[in-house]
């Protein structure tokens, strides 16, 4: 492990960031994608998968607030800033918890790789505003809607001070990533264990979303195995529902349970960490 930081915990060769999406869409905008499966026909607004989604924010959040605050564990809150507008209180409550606020776009249906750099550069601005007015800290990192971001994302979150973007990959480390708008630190972000495509887009029982990540955590753990980043990825509207809730409760419990091999962390404490040691 001889390429790590310093800080990286030794012999600890599993680095697990826990997420949670909280995720809006704007008026007159819905989820692609809901628990009817049958999509309606362009121009329809879709209330159902609407309403679905809204149940993040409304009750979702908390629960897995609980489940975090039981535990003893922090996460990144990728949050969309539509979200940060209607739920302040929410959003102060997670910061008050010791959470780290991240950016997820203005909403959900706004993808930055369909954007002109213009529009792309207001809606960052205008998220940012919104989420640090709302949560009272700063935001340093960057998830995009889809994990697509645009050929211009990355150097306008590092002209905008952001010090972490998520849409990457590529790579099982955190590595500095050069812009010309400045470096951030390019996190890797992993989807074997994330509520949205293993529940909602191939339909797995929930309970596959603990055994998938139990499988990894428990086979893949000899001494000189290469060390890694691993992500307990969950959305406030899906898996902030007791279905769901149940699984997420049981992977932390599992990481804990294997805390000789594997650390619990996230994406803001790793980016700090990578930084530390890489001049970002």
């Amino acid at each position: 492990m001889s390429d790590l930081p310093a800080a990286w915990p030794r012999g600890r060769a599993i680095a697990v960031s826990v997420s949670v999406m909280l995720e809006g869409w704007s008026d007159g905008a819905a989820p692609g994608i809901g628990p009817m499966g049958n999509p309606l026909k362009p121009g329809v607004l879709d209330l159902q998968a609407r309403s679905w989604a809204e149940y993040g924010p409304n009750v979702g959040a908390w629960r897995l607030l609980d489940i975090l605050d039981g535990a003893g564990v922090k996460a990144v809150f990728y949050t969309s800033g539509i979200v940060a507008q209607n739920h302040p209180h929410l959003m102060r409550s997670i910061a008050g918890a010791g959470h780290a606020v991240a950016g997820h776009s203005w909403a959900q249906e706004i993808i930055p790789a369909t954007q002109t750099r213009t529009d792309e550069t207001r809606d960052l601005l205008r998220c940012i505003e919104v989420l640090e007015a709302a949560s009272g800290g700063r935001v340093r990192g960057w998830l995009s809607p889809r994990c697509t971001p645009s050929i211009d994302t990355a150097e306008l979150l590092a002209a905008n001070d952001f010090t972490w973007h998520a849409d990457y990959f590529d790579a099982d480390l955190p590595r500095r990533l050069d812009t010309p708008g400045g470096s951030l630190v390019a996190v890797p972000f992993t989807m074997e264990v994330n509520d949205m495509p293993h529940s909602v887009r191939y339909g797995n029982e929930p309970a596959a979303f603990t055994s998938t990540f139990e499988r990894i955590v428990t086979e893949w753990t000899a001494p000189d195995a290469r060390p890694y980043c691993l992500d307990i990825t969950v959305h406030a509207h899906v898996f902030g529902r007791p279905f769901g809730a149940i699984e997420f409760q049981k992977t932390l419990a599992i990481a804990r349970r294997h805390a000789a091999h594997v650390w619990l962390t996230d994406h803001a404490s790793l980016a700090a960490l990578y930084a530390e040691t890489s001049a970002v």
